[in-house]
């Protein structure tokens, strides 16, 4: 995996782009990084230094791989700039085919009557003395 700065990382992910349009993916992964090993981080805490943590972003298209890592004040503009490249080659994406559902013809609907009401009984209950 080629770790590059991030201008030259969005110029090899636009051509990654370009050369997928007709046929092929290209996957885009971020995560959150030290880029330092596990010994030596432990060593930092138990120091009380503070670890940056960087974002490592890393896409392939099946054959190549690329990467780059980047600091907390250059991620705004590298998403700026990435976004910017996702807008222009949105253009390749189709839509999923999907198969057709055979749609059944339902009988037209007859409006509901609203339900009669009952009548109260005119009937007084007998009472006896």
């Amino acid at each position: 995996m080629v770790l590059l700065q991030s201008d030259p990382f969005l110029s090899e992910l636009t051509n990654m782009y370009e050369r997928s349009t007709e046929k092929g993916s290209v996957w885009v992964t971020m995560k959150r990084s030290s880029m330092k090993c596990e010994a030596r981080l432990k060593k930092m805490a138990n120091k009380g230094e503070e670890v940056e943590y960087r974002c490592l972003v890393r896409a392939t298209d099946g054959k190549k791989n690329i990467s780059t890592a980047l600091s907390a004040k250059d991620y705004l503009k590298f998403q700026a700039s990435y976004a910017l490249v996702l807008k222009s080659h949105m253009h390749a994406l189709k839509k999923r085919e999907r198969k057709e559902k055979k749609r059944v013809v339902e009988p037209e609907k007859v409006p509901e009557k609203e339900p009669k009401k009952q009548k109260k009984s005119s009937k007084k209950s007998a009472v006896s003395k």
